[in-house]
């Protein structure tokens, strides 16, 4: 393959500014290749008015020739939830993680859940919050945490997966390798788990382990230090967590999302072109840029000068991707 800078379009994950298909939206689809994306809450203001972005997004790069489009969301449910009434609401996944009707009463979400999404052309979900949280530290992730029990956050975690694909959602674990411990949260500035190595394994990764056997379409990074496994670099950007420990560890051959590279944990740190580049040098394979389009073009043009100097090798490349249209083929939502 002669790699351009349109082919690495196919690796980034863009916000989308308003309510419905815009020029500069439309510029990234057609210029550079782009044909995956994120709502939050400015693009919503209806169903019908959703349905057709999605709809939009999707005939405008079938008219480009790309490939299968994975149009996402953040539809935890309580404090992080993307759709207004009258689509259906939910409370914070705690509350529900630690109710004696758990498993009813997440099955449940993920129907509904599902079948909104459905219903707007959506066909990822950034969920399940896989983080093991104690109650009463302070941590800021409690109240998205289903527990502090790593086995039962597995458990319920592989039941929410199972009902998401089952109904044609691809799911996303998040926030390996555990971000239930921090304190500081990432989209501000850079949080440090001072937790050892061995607590690590026997706690945080059990639940993706769980996740991993249940066939989890996707497993978003964290924008973290883990300063027992790589004591100088965010998880998004180290090749001993996302290839060594996630890939040859846990055996894990899905996808792999970075979470936001807007994040004031990664942007104070290193800005997000150079961040696109050492994500993929780590193993990440598709590249979230929730805001900005410029950044996104940025990223692009710096991911391309890299693999021209050979920072990133063209069988790194394919491996990401492979891995990003075997989850977007599956995912195909009905008439794409």
């Amino acid at each position: 393959m002669n790699l351009l800078p349109a082919h690495l379009g196919a690796l980034f994950m863009a916000g989308v500014p308003g309510l419905e298909l815009d020029s500069s939206t439309r510029q990234l689809i057609t210029d550079y290749g782009v044909h995956h994306f994120i709502l939050f809450r400015r693009n919503v203001e209806s169903e019908k008015q959703l349905a057709r972005l999605s709809r939009d997004l999707v005939a405008c790069c079938r008219q480009q020739g790309l490939g299968p489009c994975l149009i996402s969301i953040d539809q935890e449910g309580g404090t992080v939830a993307r759709l207004p009434e009258p689509f259906a609401q939910f409370g914070d996944a705690r509350l529900y993680g630690e109710a004696p009707q758990a498993r009813q009463d997440l099955l449940e979400y993920a129907r509904l859940c599902s079948r909104d999404l459905n219903s707007i052309g959506v066909n990822m979900n950034f969920a399940p919050v896989l983080d093991v949280c104690p109650r009463g530290q302070g941590c800021f992730m409690e109240r998205r945490s289903l527990g502090a029990d790593p086995v039962r956050v597995g458990e319920l975690g592989a039941l929410l997966i199972a009902a998401f694909q089952g109904n044609g959602i691809a799911a996303c674990a998040k926030h390996f390798p555990g971000l239930g411990e921090a304190v500081i949260d990432p989209h501000l500035q850079l949080p440090v788990v001072t937790d050892s190595r061995q607590k690590i394994i026997e706690c945080d990764l059990l639940p993706f382990q769980a996740a991993i056997r249940a066939g989890v379409a996707a497993i978003m990074t964290s924008h973290v230090i883990y300063e027992h496994i790589d004591p100088h670099t965010l998880a998004t950007f180290s090749a001993p967590i996302l290839t060594d420990l996630l890939r040859r560890d846990l055996g894990y051959e899905g996808l792999v999302v970075t979470d936001d590279l807007e994040m004031g944990a990664v942007e104070n740190d290193m800005g997000v072109p150079e961040a696109a580049v050492r994500a993929v040098q780590a193993g990440a394979d598709l590249l979230l840029i929730c805001h900005d389009h410029a950044k996104v073009r940025e990223a692009i043009a710096r991911l391309y000068q890299a693999c021209l100097s050979g920072q990133v090798t063209k069988e790194r490349l394919c491996q990401s991707f492979l891995r990003i249209k075997k989850v977007s083929a599956c995912f195909l939502r009905k008439g794409d």
